[in-house]
């Protein structure tokens, strides 16, 4: 019997085998895991789209310019939206992932954030990442995937262009060391 591991709320950093352009060089944070498979965000592969551009198309009036990156989350339901954020707002549906880290499909998160009433910090994904049960876990197993546990920090305050190289630095590597060559020891 395989032992299960627990990956929610850990970065998934793609090793350089990877070649999928989605996926290739692609850092995932894990947002839901269990027996059925997994769930997560890509969070540095921005779209040639803006916050603006979003809230224009579903009719929400902006305050003021919003410059706001989106980013590809993933390949599953590319129309649908996901705000990952820091903070507390009870006054949208929302799965805390690991307080105070919540995610949200709702759209009045993104009414707040046009009035200036949205939290601090957020992470805007059209899309999302999805495992089948087990899938993931023979990804790590064939070395597709480098696991690092999450934090805010690395999350909401580095910019996206820099998010691989520090989060592969938790683990004390350069990303130019990984190898496209893999094996077992």
């Amino acid at each position: 019997m395989t032992q299960t591991i627990d990956l929610k709320n850990h970065l998934l950093l793609a090793m350089p085998l990877l070649t999928d352009e989605l996926f290739k060089n692609c850092v995932c944070y894990i947002c839901e895991h269990d027996e059925q498979g997994a769930m997560g965000l890509i969070l540095n592969k921005p779209m040639n789209i803006e916050l603006n551009d979003i809230l224009s198309e579903l009719d929400i009036t902006s305050a003021n310019q919003q410059h706001h990156d989106i980013m590809q989350g993933g390949p599953v339901s590319p129309e649908q939206g996901f705000v990952l954020y820091r903070g507390d707002n009870q006054d949208v549906q929302n799965m805390i992932v690991q307080d105070p880290i919540r995610l949200t499909t709702s759209k009045d998160i993104l009414s707040n954030m046009a009035k200036g009433q949205g939290p601090e910090s957020a992470i805007i994904c059209l899309g999302y990442a999805g495992w089948d049960a087990g899938q993931l876990e023979a990804e790590i197993a064939n070395n597709s995937w480098l696991t690092i546990p999450a934090d805010e920090e690395l999350i909401f305050d580095t910019a996206s262009n820099e998010i691989a190289e520090k989060a592969a630095s938790k683990l004390g590597i350069h990303l130019s060391s990984l190898s496209g060559q893999s094996g077992h020891a």
